[in-house]
């Protein structure tokens, strides 16, 4: 394997699936299989998870919300998927611990950096919930947060497209697909990959992203092993 600690960030939509609101159970069983496979292989993984298949604060919040409740909420939403994503690991025979940013001793762990740390080591998942237990940041940065507190070598973000493009794919079918980007271009052109609180953490710290299709059943396993699957930030710009 070319890594051997790795946080992946999972959007709320990739829980989804198909369906217009919610969890599909058979998505998330496939995910957590996929994440089996690479822990059983000596990999130590952590995640962090979105919401927005359940409740989007900023959404809420320009239709009049008060921003930080609109964000606690969502926050919420997270832990929601978190336990879904616990529920399917541990049906399938893998160790997991889950930790929120905001106390909830019923149904998980606090967050504690150390513990975290030490439940990798033994070869737990774990899953990282409630996104930084403040308002006002997204789970991206979270992640670029957590990854930079576990001393995780790469974020895996795992989306619905297979790289980052020059313009919409959807829109422009001469679109170009970027092999690698510098931190700075993605700053400089907006490119929506992270948002730049969390890019400019993972420059500072020195933690490359890799952005690739999480519907293409494997890839979680061949991003762990250094394959090409998508676009890897942190290097030289470079399209294919």
């Amino acid at each position: 394997m070319s890594y051997q600690r790795v946080l992946l960030k999972l959007s709320g939509e990739a829980l989804m699936g198909n369906l217009g609101y919610g969890i599909d159970p058979a998505v998330v069983a496939e995910i957590a299989q996929e994440v089996a496979d690479i822990a059983k292989s000596g990999v130590q993984v952590a995640i962090v998870v979105g919401g927005g298949n359940i409740f989007r604060g900023m959404k809420a919040s320009a239709a009049g919300m008060d921003r930080a409740t609109a964000d606690y909420i969502g926050m919420i939403a997270t832990v929601m998927n978190a336990m879904t994503l616990q529920d399917a690991l541990e049906r399938i025979g893998i160790a997991n611990r889950l930790q929120t940013a905001i106390s909830m001793q019923e149904v998980a762990e606090p967050y504690i950096r150390r513990r975290a740390i030490r439940h990798l080591e033994k070869g737990r998942v774990v899953i990282f919930g409630a996104g930084s237990g403040n308002p006002f940041f997204t789970t991206d940065t979270t992640a670029a947060l957590r990854a930079a507190e576990i001393d995780a070598e790469i974020i895996f973000k795992a989306t619905k497209v297979d790289g980052i493009y020059d313009s919409d794919p959807k829109k422009n079918p001469h679109a170009h697909r970027y092999q690698s980007l510098t931190y700075n271009h993605v700053l400089t052109n907006e490119l929506k990959v992270m948002d730049s609180t969390a890019i400019a953490l993972c420059k500072e710290n020195d933690i490359p992203i890799l952005v690739f299709d999480l519907s293409v059943n494997g890839n979680i396993m061949r991003a762990t092993k250094g394959e090409s699957v998508g676009t890897i930030v942190g290097g030289s710009c470079e399209v294919i």
